[in-house]
C-alpha cells in the first residue's frame, strides 16, 4: 500500500511585490522522512515554509497537499505541523518555567494561560517532561525560560512543538547565532531525537552544509526560488552543487556522516 505523503507541493509558485519568490516548486515529504533544506539567504526558504504551514497560499499557481488533502482547517493545521524558529524564543515570557513553556504548545499559546483554555492535565505535564528528557533537558523543568542558553531554549521549543503530536516539525535555522560549542551540543541532541521511534518527519532549514546531520537522508537545494537539486543527501551534496549555490570553489570533507566545506 502506498503511503500518503505528509507534505506535497505540486508546481507551487508565489509572487510578492511583482517578483516571483517561488517558481514551480515540486517537493514531496513522506511520513517519517527527515529532510534538510539548503540555500543561501534570499533563496526562498522562509516563503516555502510559510506556504507549507498554511501561512501563505500559492498565489501564482500550484497545489499544496498535506496528508493528501488540499484544504485543511488552519487551526488544526497549526497543531499538526510544528514550526520552531530562533525568533520564537524572544516571544516566550522570560519568567515562565521551561516545563510550562513545553505544555503551552498543546494549546498553541505563547505563555501558558489557564484562564484562556490552557487547562493542562497531569498527563500533559508528564508528556512535557518526557519530551524534555528526550531532548537531553531533563534538568530544566523548573528553570525560567529567560535564563536558559540559546541552545537550551531551542531544545525546549522542539519539546513544545511535540505536545500536539504533529506529523511534521520544521526547524527553521535553529542554530542561528549559536557559538560552535552550543551548536554542536544542540545538534547532538537533535541527532538523538532523530533515532527514536515514532518521531515526526523533521525538516531542517539552513545555509550551513555542516549542520546537515546524517539523520537527514534527503536534501532539497533552493536557489532564486527554484529547486536546483532534490534527492538523497549523499547524491545532492557535491562540490559542483555548492559552487553553483554559493559561487565559490568549495570541496567537501566527510567526517562521521557530516559534510564540511573547505576552500579548494
Amino acid at each position: 500500500m502506498n503511503k500518503i505523503p505528509a507534505l506535497e507541493l505540486r508546481d507551487v509558485s508565489y509572487r510578492a511585490n511583482g517578483k516571483k519568490i517561488l517558481d514551480s516548486i515540486n517537493w514531496t515529504v513522506q511520513p517519517g522522512e527527515h529532510w534538510a533544506i539548503l540555500g543561501p539567504n534570499g533563496a526562498g526558504k522562509s516563503t516555502l515554509l510559510k506556504v507549507a504551514c498554511g501561512f501563505l497560499w500559492p498565489n501564482a499557481g500550484g497545489t499544496v497537499r498535506r496528508r493528501g488533502k488540499t484544504l485543511l482547517n488552519l487551526r488544526e493545521l497549526r497543531k499538526s505541523i510544528g514550526w520552531v524558529t530562533s525568533s520564537l524564543a524572544a516571544e516566550i515570557p522570560e519568567t515562565e518555567k521551561a516545563l510550562r513553556t513545553v505544555v503551552s504548545g498543546k494549546f498553541a499559546q505563547i505563555g501558558l494561560l489557564e484562564q484562556f483554555g490552557g487547562a493542562a492535565t497531569a498527563s500533559d505535564y508528564r508528556s512535557a517532561l518526557r519530551y524534555l528528557v528526550e531532548m537531553g533537558c531533563g534538568y530544566l523543568p523548573n528553570q525560567e525560560f529567560g535564563t536558559l542558553s540559546q541552545g537550551e531554549q531551542q531544545k525546549v521549543l522542539i519539546a513544545r512543538a511535540r505536545m500536539t503530536k504533529p506529523y511534521l516539525i520544521i526547524l527553521d535555522e535553529p542554530c542561528a547565532g549559536m557559538d560552535p560549542g552550543a551548536r554542536e551540543n544542540f545538534l547532538t541532541s537533535l541527532s538523538s531525537l532523530g533515532k527514536q521511534k515514532k518521531v515526526p518527519a523533521l525538516i531542517y532549514v539552513t545555509h550551513h552544509v555542516e549542520e546537515i546531520l546524517p539523520l537527514f537522508g534527503k536534501t532539497l537545494v533552493l536557489g532564486s526560488g527554484k529547486v536546483l537539486y532534490s534527492g538523497k543527501t549523499r547524491d545532492v551534496l557535491q562540490p559542483r552543487v555548492l559552487k553553483e549555490l554559493y559561487g565559490a570553489p568549495l570541496a567537501l570533507i566527510r567526517r562521521k556522516g557530516r559534510y564540511w566545506p573547505v576552500i579548494k
